[in-house]
């Protein structure tokens, strides 16, 4: 078992094994104690896996309860998180008791805002059941729902108690889900790690789950240890991310978030060929290997509509926007900009 310890206001650890979920109970009552244990899920995962993780938390003495949502971004609500919190009232749950996150992005943000806020925060354990939940969202703590004027606007850091990847859960994960967490994995190898982008292009990511799971959480931890709340450092994970979410904002979240991941590199690598920051080989090696994986580089979205859905980004600070830029393969930096120029960089990066 690969155990990585975050070291952050509250300090956890992420295990990597497969066969994980089975043993859920037996590691939550070693890590948490016993107690009453809350399974937030999407109804997909539910269906899946919900009987297995109700079934290993109770064979450990835990009392379950759970609740269930609609699967997809448009579940990730005021509305969803009010139902969510008003389920663990009637159910009498306690400060001392836990809240599972069991499933992909928008679970591990979801059922973390609400443990974050319920009784002024209570426990959360994430179980990830996507390969973008386990490489990037289920660690660090962000959680979140959207509101109609923009994606994750209202949220708050909140620590997990525990992270447990079990990449057996991936073998039920569509080729579509598979592909949107190839883009967060192909991001960590831009942004810091050119050998870890070599070994993606050589040998698919669904061939090396673990030591990429292992990888991905690793670099994660270390931008979170040196900057937990995101003024800093922890900015570079960013990378796409601002043309992403004005991608998944415009295409009302029918684009997914990893394919506006792909897109939004693909337009920040572009862009950063035009201006000189990176050489061209650096823009089309980053293209190469998102078509490799079958990832859009391209958007039809007009370029007015993704510029207004920008400025409700909330990465701008005042009337400044912060794009995290190529330089090469492995190193990336961050260029403030001030709002009115996105319009610019998005149109060098080939939208129109």
């Amino acid at each position: 078992m690969k155990r990585i310890h975050m070291e952050a206001s509250r300090a956890y650890d992420i295990l990597v094994e497969r066969g994980l979920l089975d043993q859920l109970g037996q590691i939550m009552a070693e890590s948490i104690g016993v107690c009453s244990a809350a399974v937030i899920a999407d109804d997909t995962v539910f269906s899946l896996y919900g009987q297995r993780t109700e079934q290993a938390l109770r064979d450990a003495g835990f009392r379950v309860l759970h609740f269930v949502f609609p699967h997809g971004e448009a579940s990730k609500t005021l509305a969803t998180y009010g139902s969510a919190l008003n389920m663990l009232c009637k159910e009498h749950l306690t400060r001392s008791d836990v809240i599972v996150a069991l499933g992909g992005g928008v679970v591990g943000d979801l059922a973390g805002f609400v443990a974050a806020t319920y009784q002024r925060g209570i426990r959360f354990v994430q179980v990830p059941t996507t390969l973008l939940a386990m490489v990037d969202s289920s660690v660090g703590g962000k959680t979140a729902v959207d509101l109609d004027a923009g994606k994750n606007q209202v949220g708050c850091f909140h620590q997990p108690s525990l992270v447990l990847c079990d990449p057996e859960l991936l073998v039920t994960l569509p080729q579509e889900q598979y592909r949107c967490g190839c883009a967060e994995v192909i991001k960590y190898g831009v942004l810091g790690n050119a050998d870890f982008f070599d070994r993606l292009m050589h040998t698919p990511i669904c061939e090396q789950y673990e030591q990429v799971i292992e990888a991905c959480v690793m670099m994660k931890r270390d931008c979170v240890l040196a900057d937990e709340f995101d003024f800093g450092r922890r900015r570079m994970l960013n990378l796409g991310h601002s043309v992403a979410h004005a991608i998944e904002s415009c295409s009302d979240f029918g684009i997914l978030h990893g394919q506006a991941v792909a897109v939004g590199m693909a337009v920040i690598a572009r862009a950063a060929a035009a201006k000189g920051i990176c050489t061209e080989q650096t823009r089309e090696r980053l293209l190469a290997i998102l078509k490799q994986y079958d990832l859009p580089t391209e958007t039809e979205l007009p370029l007015d509509a993704l510029y207004q859905a920008a400025l409700s980004d909330k990465k701008l600070s005042g009337a400044t926007m912060h794009l995290i830029v190529p330089e090469e393969i492995g190193r990336c930096r961050i260029v403030s900009i001030p709002s009115n120029e996105i319009r610019d960089w998005m149109r060098a990066g080939g939208i129109s």
